[in-house]
């Protein structure tokens, strides 16, 4: 059965360690700090200027001043931080992150990501994706990994804008848990209920596949 978003979100957070600086991207990777462990430390950082970012807020306790950078509403955990962009990216390019969890459209084999732009439709710019991918050293991309038409996102070469390249480590998708190797996708594990032939058929690009693949725990 292939995972929902939140459970997608729920697999990335066991990758949160103790004591990280976190900086969650727009979409799927929001839903991350829902579901860290209680045990551990963990900083959230919001490009738009926070740092100490907690939990989406229950209905009804919103704050509308209190946004992420996709404008969704936030939690500001005891301690918290607010600051400038400019102070905000030179935490960005100075590598002061210890891991960077994004969306994407594409991702290729060669660890290349495009998650910013589909060409002929609207968009405000790139916003902060290209200082992410240039200066982050652990990447992990949550997506789908088909698209409404079934078609792979998981391919050999990306099709769309480029937003980084050789940037992507690990991709946890609603299929499988994927790590980029001497430009090929290894398949780690697999969605529970998901066999190892329906991630082949879903998977354009080269997939290796050693041993048993384990399903996925929570």
């Amino acid at each position: 059965m292939a995972l929902s978003k939140e459970q997608i979100a729920q697999r990335i957070a066991k990758e949160v360690k103790d004591r990280y600086y976190v900086n969650l991207g727009i979409g799927i990777p929001t839903l991350v700090a829902n579901f860290v462990q209680n045990d551990i430390s963990v900083e959230f950082q919001s490009e738009n200027g926070i740092l100490g970012m907690g939990p989406f807020p229950f209905e009804g306790e919103e704050d509308p001043d209190l946004i992420n950078a996709g404008k969704q509403t936030i939690t500001a955990l005891p301690g918290a931080s607010f600051f400038d962009s400019a102070m905000s990216f030179g935490m960005i390019r100075g590598q002061h992150v210890d891991l960077t969890i994004l969306g994407a459209m594409e991702v290729s084999q060669n660890g290349d990501i495009a998650n910013w732009k589909i060409p002929g439709k609207m968009v405000k710019g790139m916003g902060g994706a290209m200082d992410l991918v240039a200066s982050a050293e652990n990447i992990i991309v949550a997506m789908m990994h088909t698209n409404r038409e079934g078609e792979s996102k998981l391919l050999k070469e990306c099709s769309l804008p480029l937003t980084g390249v050789k940037c992507v480590k690990k991709i946890v998708t609603n299929l499988a848990v994927l790590e980029i190797i001497d430009g090929k996708f290894h398949l780690l594990e697999r969605a529970p209920g998901v066999s190892v032939e329906e991630i082949q058929k879903a998977t354009e690009g080269d997939l290796v596949v050693k041993g048993d693949i384990l399903e996925m725990k929570f």
